[in-house]
C-alpha cells in the first residue's frame, strides 16, 4: 500500500556542515514502447512541473534524516510524479543557488527506471507530469544542474548499450 500524501515540514531535513539544505531528486526514464509491444532504444525522461505549474523540472527534493539518498530519490518521484521502479547509481552532486529563495543548496541526482506509473499520487492536483526525448527535456528543464545530471544519465546509458552491443559481437564471434 503506498502513502496518498507528501511529506511536509523541515523537522527532519537534513543540512550539510556549511548550513545548506540537502536534496535529492532523479530523472525517471524508460524506454519507449512501439504499437506492437516491443521496446526500442528510444530514451525518453518524466519531466514534472513546478507546484505554480510555471517551470519544469525534475522530481527533488529535501533529504530527510530517517532515510537514504536513494529512498529519498524514491520518496520524491512518487510523491511529485507518481511513478515508482529502480533506484539506480548516483549521476553526481551539484552545489546551487535558489533562484527564488536565495539559499544555498547541495544536491544529488539519480537515475530512475521507471517500472510503474501510478494513476493517483499525492501531488497530482498541483503537478503536470509528461514524458519526452531527452532534447526535449534538456530544452524545458529550468535548472541547469538537471541539465547537467540528464547528460551524465545520457552518456552513461550510451556507453552501457555500446558496451552490451560490443560482448554480444564478441560472444557472437566466438562463436564461429
Amino acid at each position: 500500500m503506498l502513502c496518498l500524501v507528501s511529506r511536509t515540514g523541515r523537522h527532519l531535513q537534513r543540512y550539510d556542515n556549511l548550513g545548506r539544505r540537502q536534496v535529492v531528486g532523479c530523472i525517471p526514464y524508460r524506454y519507449k514502447c512501439s504499437s506492437d509491444g516491443t521496446i526500442s532504444n528510444d530514451l525518453e525522461v518524466l519531466v514534472i512541473s513546478s507546484q505554480k505549474g510555471q517551470k519544469m523540472m525534475f522530481p527533488k527534493g529535501g533529504w530527510e534524516l530517517d532515510e537514504s539518498r536513494e529512498e529519498a530519490a524514491l520518496r520524491e518521484s512518487l510523491e511529485e510524479a507518481g511513478v515508482l521502479g529502480n533506484v539506480e547509481c548516483e549521476l553526481g552532486k551539484w552545489d546551487f543557488i535558489s533562484k527564488s529563495h536565495g539559499t544555498f543548496y547541495e544536491g544529488y541526482m539519480f537515475p530512475l527506471l521507471v517500472k510503474e506509473e501510478l494513476d493517483f499520487w499525492p501531488e497530482q492536483n498541483v503537478r503536470q507530469r509528461t514524458w519526452m526525448n531527452v532534447k526535449e527535456a534538456r530544452d524545458v528543464c529550468q535548472h541547469w544542474w538537471m541539465k547537467e545530471a540528464l547528460d551524465i544519465l545520457v552518456e552513461r546509458l550510451t556507453s552501457t548499450s555500446l558496451l552490451q552491443q560490443e560482448e554480444q559481437n564478441i560472444s557472437i564471434c566466438s562463436l564461429i
